[in-house]
């Protein structure tokens, strides 16, 4: 079997002792990645902010596994009201994944109540 790797890039990081991602062979999974600012805890007051750095760490988590953005098969969203703010999520998925024809499987969920976050992901993808 290959061997695990922790995937860490900078400008991101976990208060528990996790990676950002892990990558095992050709398989990369993330841990939660949250839409912090940059080297931050801060949060940016709107969802379109922390979803621009969602979708910024995400493009960071993939490239330092080795892959790119192509390389993602799914991603799961966690929102608080997925009813009400799939619209910042779709704006940049489409900036992300242009072509309609070679995008990932997405998935949203509600975050529980009184989190802090507007907008969390995690993804799986294959290299």
């Amino acid at each position: 079997m290959p061997e695990r790797k922790s995937i860490m890039f900078p400008g991101f990081s976990h208060q528990n002792p996790i990676p950002n991602a892990s990558r095992v062979g050709n398989i990369v999974m993330s841990s939660v990645i949250g839409g912090s600012n940059p080297g931050t805890r801060e949060l940016p007051p709107s969802l379109e902010a922390q979803v621009a750095n969602v979708f910024n760490y995400i493009r960071a988590a993939i490239e330092a596994a080795g892959g790119t953005p192509e390389n993602i098969v799914k991603i799961d969203f966690y929102v608080q009201d997925p009813a009400t703010q799939r619209e910042a999520l779709n704006a940049e998925w489409v900036k992300m994944f242009p072509n309609p024809d070679s995008r990932p499987a997405r998935h949203t969920t509600a975050l529980p109540a009184g989190s802090r976050a507007m907008v969390q992901a995690a993804f799986f993808a294959v290299l």
